[in-house]
């Protein structure tokens, strides 16, 4: 009776070291690499009321307003963006290929998980042998010998080996989710600027066209003067000069409309033959932007998380590397029936069964091990470095583009006053050509300058949509960086 409580104390104290090993797992914890980010974005403290009346196109976002959306491209207030969107979700290839890809870490996950279980197999076997000795019966030493068998093995994870293979793996799935997600931006980003850039080339061509117009009436007013001797032949010469160089540069915006119609089909997926962008009127206006704070954008920039992902993913190999130094327990279990007769296979005498554990610990391997070590530990080293640096290149992006869209406001505004001063300029050195006070050579001058500014205006209004497109694009589009399921995956 004195040593049952004994036998209980060493059976609790066994069970106790088992799991005491199976929760251990070698290697370093993961840990986010410390970055400094900074409490503000530089560009959010130069902003004055005068930049805001220059309309800058963005705002510092306080606690309690609404942050980035999604769909951000709804900003816009543009039909025909938001349905190319639509089509875009559903048919880049390049967005194909990144889910194609986390489908693919997702399997790999699946691949690591399995080692937490035990490996079931069977066999069945029939052989017939015999030598050149002859038996008791004077016959030849031939037999039949038939086997069915079934074995079980479990390799115990007591060192955290799988773990950390699985730790790695589920950090892999994590950071192709965020690739998903950045391939998406990336793409809408390009689609809506490639939109802007040709509705943009669309206003140039109505422009040029109106040109091309005013500056054939010129050309006849000019002939019609020469025929009646009060315009000499050289301001018939310059004026067609004009209106063929008018028509060269109204000539030069189709193959670049094109060619943007052209990617923009292929961003759809679709043959250049098959997707033509209507010509409109409507030209969208620079939205007012959301910004945040240089900590968001941890949360908010699916590169910056899946960089942090891949950071974690190589910190667990090290745990993975370490493993190897430490013996691989195995245990093993295997039953079945063998006979030599086909009547008596499946019969109990013919059965047998084995059951026992395995140590397996390599010695020397000349430095493979530690070899391996190093390697991993030098792979977190360059993911760590990797995400810092798409950490600053973030920040630099969105600083970048905050001064570039306040910037720009302003300068559309001076833009303004000098395109009203040269349409100004222009009707009047008209009206004093057409009562002979001047002769065309300076009337042309004016309207070489008129045009050049309109077109830069125009020019204007491409740079802050275009910009506007890429500061969203670097405060992650809307992007945010969701909870995380038990199987790695980002929900």
């Amino acid at each position: 009776m004195t040593t049952r409580p004994s036998l209980r104390l060493k059976r609790l104290a066994a069970c106790s070291l088992t799991l005491l090993l199976g929760a251990c797992a070698v290697g370093p914890d993961y840990q986010r690499p410390d970055i400094d980010l900074g409490q503000a974005y530089k560009e959010s403290a130069r902003a004055s009321d005068a930049d805001a009346a220059a309309n800058r196109g963005w705002i510092q976002v306080r606690p309690a307003d609404a942050m980035l959306r999604s769909d951000w491209w709804l900003m816009f207030n543009d039909p025909v963006l938001t349905d190319l969107m639509q089509r875009l979700q559903e048919s880049n290839l390049s967005v194909v290929q990144a889910e194609a890809q986390y489908r693919q870490a997702q399997a790999l996950l699946q691949s690591a998980r399995s080692g937490f279980f035990p490996v079931l197999g069977s066999s069945a076997s029939a052989t017939r042998s015999g030598s050149g000795a002859s038996d008791t019966a004077g016959g030849q030493g031939v037999g039949n010998q038939y086997s069915l068998t079934g074995n079980v093995s479990w390799e115990p994870d007591l060192w955290g080996k799988v773990r950390r293979s699985v730790e790695s793996s589920r950090a892999g799935v994590q950071a192709s989710a965020a690739d998903v997600a950045a391939t998406r931006l990336s793409m809408q980003s390009t689609l809506a600027q490639t939109y802007f850039r040709a509705r943009v080339m669309d206003a140039e061509t109505r422009l040029l066209r109106q040109t091309v117009e005013a500056y054939e009436r010129s050309l006849a007013m000019t002939q019609n003067r020469y025929s009646a001797g009060v315009a000499a032949q050289a301001d018939v010469e310059v004026s067609r000069t004009q209106l063929e160089n008018a028509r060269t540069q109204l000539l030069g915006l189709e193959w670049q409309r094109a060619q943007l119609e052209h990617a923009i089909a292929v961003l759809l997926a679709l043959p250049p033959s098959a997707f033509s962008l209507q010509e409109t009127r409507d030209l969208a206006s620079v939205p007012v932007i959301p910004v945040g704070l240089p900590a968001q954008l941890l949360q908010r920039r699916p590169d910056v998380a899946a960089a942090e992902r891949r950071a974690a993913e190589a910190n667990a190999r090290i745990g993975v590397a370490q493993a190897a130094w430490f013996p691989d327990l195995t245990l093993s279990a295997q039953a079945g029936y063998r006979s030599g007769q086909w009547a008596q296979w499946l019969t109990a005498p013919a059965s047998f069964w084995s059951l026992g554990p395995a140590l397996a610990l390599t010695i020397f391997d000349g430095g493979a091990r530690e070899a391996q070590v190093r390697q991993a530990r030098a792979g977190y080293d360059i993911q760590a470095a990797a995400y810092r640096q798409a950490v600053l290149t973030a920040l630099r992006e969105v600083e970048d583009y905050l001064v570039q869209l306040r910037v720009l406001g302003q300068e559309q505004i001076t833009q303004g006053r000098a395109l009203a001063a040269a349409r100004e300029s222009l009707r009047l050195t008209r009206n004093q050509y057409e009562a002979g006070l001047i002769d065309y050579l300076s009337v042309v001058q004016v309207e070489t300058t008129a045009l050049s500014t309109e077109r830069a205006a125009l020019g204007l209004v491409s740079d802050r949509l275009i910009a506007s497109v890429q500061l969203i694009a670097a405060l992650g589009g809307g992007w945010e960086e969701p909870a995380q399921d038990e199987e790695g995956a980002l929900r």
